[in-house]
């Protein structure tokens, strides 16, 4: 694609590393068969193509973001099907991050969308915070079907609808902490605490803990950890997705350069996609750019790391039937496709792929807040094509998509990682409890 960038344009990094992405895109097209708004709206601009052409406009002439732009840019999932689908490489993930920094820079949203956006920012990145914001959610479920019927309420309904029925305990793996094995010592790794997943599924990071431990790994905790920032990232709040980065930059710097680290864990993908991307978040950043480097270099998403392993015989062999539903940030964003379903064939599982995989259920961190509407068709279609398999029990590897899809569905979903630790010597997922193995 041709560009018409000033000098004084692409002085800054910024807009430099987005004119080379624009210049690398040939206008073929190819995106569009695997972009879920285009398959959905079939509108050129809520395709990768047409998003790419106003994000260039905006950005080439210096202009405010239209209402227009905002408009077909807040529908993108950055589901990143587009950058798996595109023969050119062009990484639209990092354009369209710029874009919505440019939008938030520029653009003035009604003030109910600021308020929403805002208190989604304050509440969600924050355990204690969202903990107690969804206990007082369980209250705001009783007017539910008032709330559905007000005009205007529709993304106010969809956020009560997500919270869960019953908010599970607080885990008694809170960090910081060090959980060292009982057997003799294979590696060391910090795992990512995260914000909304010990919330809505403490079980995660338990079953995570006792897996390592078994297998000899010794997990830390970090002080001083937090959010990965990827909320507010693709919420266009630079600033804040950069204080988390840096944040847990240094926590998880203090134990590279203290006992040392073998990897950094992430069971939810969306974070991992995040954590990846802080060398060049940062690149900018003398201070951080290379700490930001070594840790995205250490990054690693608990199937990644789990198959670098020697695993044993499975304790137990359940039989049942998984469909595994890849997460687009498990997939696209980090590329990792086979390595989840190796291990769950391993540990004596049947999976099953599900139809049209590279297509997002629609959650993709706070789309199912923001665009209800779009997300719930693309749920709905998630559904019919995971259940068309017919299995016992939905697998995934990340919080989003579990709390998504599981209120569509009576089938259970569990995190990858549950079903590994059960084979292993673990507990059975509470989740399968009325699951019975053939």
């Amino acid at each position: 694609m041709q560009t018409n960038f000033t000098p004084a344009q692409l002085a800054d990094p910024h807009m430099a590393a987005s004119e080379k992405i624009l210049r690398s895109c040939v206008h073929c097209g190819f995106c569009t068969a695997t972009c879920p708004t285009y398959l959905e709206l079939g509108d050129e601009l809520d395709s990768p193509r047409g998003r790419i052409y106003l994000i260039k406009d905006m950005l080439e002439g210096g202009k405010p973001a239209s209402e227009q732009v905002v408009k077909h840019i807040d529908r993108c999932l950055s589901c990143l099907s587009c950058m798996t689908t595109c023969p050119s490489g062009v990484h639209y993930m990092h354009l369209v991050d710029h874009a919505r920094a440019h939008i938030e820079a520029t653009y003035r949203r009604p003030w109910h969308d600021r308020a929403l956006r805002s208190l989604i920012a304050a509440i969600l990145p924050y355990p204690n915070r969202f903990r107690a914001a969804l206990a007082a959610a369980w209250f705001g479920r009783l007017a539910l079907p008032l709330v559905r019927r007000v005009p205007g309420l529709q993304r106010l309904a969809a956020m009560l609808a997500l919270a869960p029925n019953r908010l599970p305990g607080r885990s008694p793996v809170e960090g910081p902490a060090i959980f060292a094995p009982a057997v003799p010592r294979r590696g060391r790794v910090v795992l990512l605490s995260g914000c909304a997943q010990p919330v809505l599924d403490p079980g995660i990071n338990e079953a995570t803990i006792r897996l390592l431990n078994r297998l000899g790994i010794e997990v830390v905790l970090a002080k001083g950890e937090g959010c990965c920032g990827a909320l507010v990232h693709h919420m266009g709040r630079e600033a804040d997705a950069l204080a988390f980065a840096r944040a847990n930059i240094d926590a998880w710097t203090a134990e590279i350069e203290g006992d040392g680290l073998d990897a950094i864990l992430i069971t939810a993908s969306g974070c991992g996609t995040t954590i990846k991307d802080y060398g060049f978040m940062l690149r900018t950043d003398d201070a951080y750019a290379g700490k930001a480097e070594r840790v995205a270099r250490l990054a690693k998403d608990i199937s990644e790391y789990l198959a670098t392993l020697t695993l044993p015989a499975p304790e137990t062999r359940p039989g049942l039937t998984v469909a595994y539903h890849s997460a687009c940030s498990m997939q696209h964003g980090q590329q990792i496709r086979e390595e989840p379903k190796e291990l769950l064939r391993a540990a004596g599982f049947k999976v099953r792929d599900v139809p049209e995989g590279h297509i997002c259920c629609g959650s993709a961190g706070t789309y199912n807040m923001l665009q209800p509407e779009l997300s719930g068709r693309l749920r709905a279609r998630k559904v019919r094509n995971i259940e068309s398999t017919a299995p016992d029990v939905i697998a995934t590897g990340n919080i989003g998509c579990m709390t998504q899809i599981g209120l569509g569905t009576a089938i259970p979903i569990v995190h990858t990682v549950e079903l590994l630790d059960w084979a292993y010597g673990g507990t059975k997922p509470e989740r399968l409890a009325a699951v019975a193995s053939p």
